[in-house]
């Protein structure tokens, strides 16, 4: 593969979380070139601007994410999206989106580095 590093921009305004989301996780794995392994991680940077203004329908803020078991006596946390975007900003509700996307396993962790959210 070439080390040359390639730089994508996407524009989330006026559009759902999850498109821009997929979009996002096709380049960060380098799907679209001629170059792709899949056991390498393709050199691609993607940055996704304007992520406060995306489109989240109220039906959907109030839906509940995938819940997490603290090991107590009733001790199990399901935050809403809603939750998430008031306390930690959209753009942790589009990095979660995009990690959901991409492949678990070793690349993943190098794969959501090059990816940059600004609200």
């Amino acid at each position: 593969m070439s080390d040359t590093t390639h730089n994508h921009v996407l524009d989330a305004s006026g559009k759902k979380v999850g498109r821009i989301a997929s979009a996002a996780a096709k380049l960060l794995m380098g799907k679209q070139t001629t170059t792709y392994t899949r056991n390498r991680s393709a050199n691609i940077s993607v940055e996704i601007v304007n992520a406060g203004k995306a489109d989240i329908s109220p039906r959907k803020e109030a839906e509940e994410l995938k819940a997490s078991f603290s090991g107590y006596p009733s001790g199990i946390k399901t935050p809403t999206v809603g939750y998430i975007k008031e306390k930690k900003g959209a753009r942790e509700l589009f990095r979660r989106a995009v990690a959901g996307m991409l492949p678990k396993n070793k690349l993943q962790k190098d794969m959501l580095k090059h990816l940059k959210i600004s609200e």
